[in-house]
């Protein structure tokens, strides 16, 4: 069976199947003297499940530290937030609904908004909505929650799916790798498994149905493939890879700190991507040497106004600090039709993906990009942080965000407050047009970053989170590797610089190319860089240079791909 890889590692052991308990909703309309009970009832859970989370948050700062116990912060945030709550007892007053059904309707409605973002990490936090909704309704039912804290002995845990408050009570020496059927990589479960260092791999269909309590389990968290019930030899081939992983994991730390340079001299950057300032510690933990992609959509997202300018200040000016003299990219707000939020009015569209989003909605709203300008401004003397525009598709929306820029500055200047006048300026690379007419674009800016994911979708005209066409989703069609060199040598030939914040500058057989290529910078999920960085320092950008070129003259992406593996499993590069 196959799934998303979520942890890397191998696992093998016996199955514990997680089951929750269903919870039946009693649709049947409350009794006009019955409501004021069952509000009392819900704020009793409420406040039930803000203690549970509140220790559950200790736990986590204990032994994972702040940066994952932030994550129980936005847990509880959810419960604070009043409009959440109101939203509950107007169901239970209005349509007479048990505090149950009307907490369900409101857990869904949220969700709804989240699952249809185009970003995956924000597409994830539904999850999040959906871990603290079933705790909360749990306390509403008088049901008891699950714990992994006490497993009788070590297992591979198998569920349908673990929320992050099931995942951070996983006690090391007991559970040996998890298996869902649903998530995703970016899932704030797979982000603590990678913290602890647990074999995981997620979105593995039916599995529940398939397994039962007792089965042996190979959890293979290197290519997303599960094996039930194997024979001898599997058992015997994957203890030995999973021996070899381990070593290899030892070899890997030394690398994290090291700069990323090909042997035959090439340096390149090495930084991440992250969503919230709580992201920044797992940055330096691993070696990176910047921040490629600072998503801000945290600060528009769960909440019923837009944020403040003094509060899209703290957040930047925190991330500034925190990475010193290191360069931040902080990308302006990247919401649009996909992203159902009801403060923002947003039309229904037919093809979101496609429509009134990112820098089109902010240039037609231009107070709110010129908020998010004077924020980013004023934090920029706390460190070395640069501006990045998304989804340009020509030089007049270009043209158009840098005189919103020119204005805000002159206002700060009016105003007697410092900014740093050297701000670099920049745009995402994520559409075909924007590729096609590099050349042009960058006399406009300081600098680009290919955004891979919709770069890809965009070109090949396919939905990245359609399951039916997921196999056409492929960033080594020949057509997306040609896009990404020409951003390259664009950018190169006005002696400016290109970077890459997809998944691609992730993925270790993508790095041979773009190397090749000439990019200039690699932004990706931390935990990806201590490999990223052995990668590069084992390659030669000469010979690189070559497998770039034959590669761009393929013909399929498997012919693409077939012949990359072929370079990566020679044990020395003589091309």
């Amino acid at each position: 069976m196959k799934g998303i890889v979520a942890s890397p590692g191998i696992a093998i052991g016996e199955v514990f199947l997680l089951e929750k308990v269903n919870i039946e909703l009693d649709l049947t309309p409350l009794a006009e003297h019955k409501i004021q009970e069952e509000i009392e009832g819900l704020k009793k859970a409420i406040a039930k499940t803000k203690q549970q989370l509140e220790e559950i948050k200790q736990r986590t700062l204990e032994t994972l530290g702040p940066e994952k116990a932030e994550i129980f912060n936005a847990h509880i945030m959810i419960l604070d937030d009043f409009s959440f709550y109101k939203s509950i007892a107007a169901n239970i007053k209005m349509k007479k609904l048990k505090a149950e059904v009307a907490l369900d309707g409101a857990i869904k409605e949220i969700c709804v908004m989240f699952e249809t973002i185009d970003d995956e990490y924000m597409r994830e936090r539904a999850l999040d909505i959906k871990d603290v909704g079933t705790r909360l309704l749990y306390n509403l039912a008088g049901v008891e929650n699950i714990s992994l804290k006490d497993l009788p002995r070590e297992v591979i845990v198998v569920a349908n799916d673990l929320t992050p408050s099931d995942t951070v009570q996983i006690e090391n020496d007991k559970v040996l790798g998890f298996v869902t059927e649903l998530g995703g990589r970016t899932s704030h479960t797979a982000i603590i498994a990678r913290t602890l260092e647990i074999p995981a791999v997620v979105g593995v269909q039916d599995i529940t149905n398939i397994v039962k309590n007792g089965d042996i389990l190979i959890v293979n968290g290197l290519d997303g493939t599960i094996i039930v019930n194997p024979s001898e030899d599997e058992l015997q081939k994957y203890k030995q890879k999973r021996q070899e992983y381990i070593e290899e994991r030892k070899e890997l730390v030394k690398y994290k700190n090291l700069p990323a340079v090909t042997r035959d001299g090439r340096r390149v950057e090495i930084s991440a991507n992250i969503a919230t300032p709580a992201d920044v510690e797992g940055v330096i933990k691993n070696g990176a040497e910047g921040i490629g992609l600072f998503r801000t959509e945290f600060l528009y997202m769960n909440r019923d106004v837009l944020p403040s300018e003094a509060e899209q200040l703290e957040a930047y000016a925190e991330v500034a600090t925190k990475m010193k003299e290191h360069l931040v990219i902080i990308r302006t707000m990247d919401i649009g039709g996909d992203k159902n939020i009801p403060y923002l009015n947003f039309p229904e569209e037919l093809n979101p993906f496609l429509g009134w989003r990112a820098i089109r909605m902010c240039l037609d709203k231009p107070e709110i990009l010129k908020t998010q300008l004077r924020a980013i401004l004023r934090a920029s003397k706390y460190g070395n942080l640069a501006i990045m525009y998304p989804m340009i598709t020509g030089i007049t929306e270009v043209r158009k965000a840098n005189s919103i820029l020119a204005t805000v500055k002159q206002e700060l200047r009016a105003d007697g407050i410092s900014f740093d006048e050297g701000i670099k300026v920049g745009i995402m690379v994520e559409t075909p047009a924007a590729a096609m007419i590099a050349d042009k674009i960058i006399k406009e800016v300081d600098f680009f970053s290919i955004g891979t994911n919709d770069l890809t979708q965009y070109t090949l005209a396919v939905d990245r989170c359609n399951e039916k066409i997921a196999n056409l989703y492929q960033p080594f069609h020949p057509a997306v590797l040609r896009l990404i060199k020409q951003v390259i040598e664009a950018s190169h030939k006005y002696n400016k610089w290109t970077g890459m914040c997809g998944e691609f500058a992730g993925d270790e057989r993508g790095v041979l190319l773009l190397i090749g290529m000439g990019l200039d910078e690699f932004s990706m999920g931390a935990i990806s860089i201590p490999n990223i960085k052995k990668t590069i320092r084992n390659l030669s950008f000469r010979e690189m240079k070559k497998v770039a070129e034959k590669a761009l003259n393929m013909t399929t992406p498997e012919e693409v791909i077939k012949y990359l593996d072929t370079i990566i499993n020679r044990t020395t590069l003589n091309l």
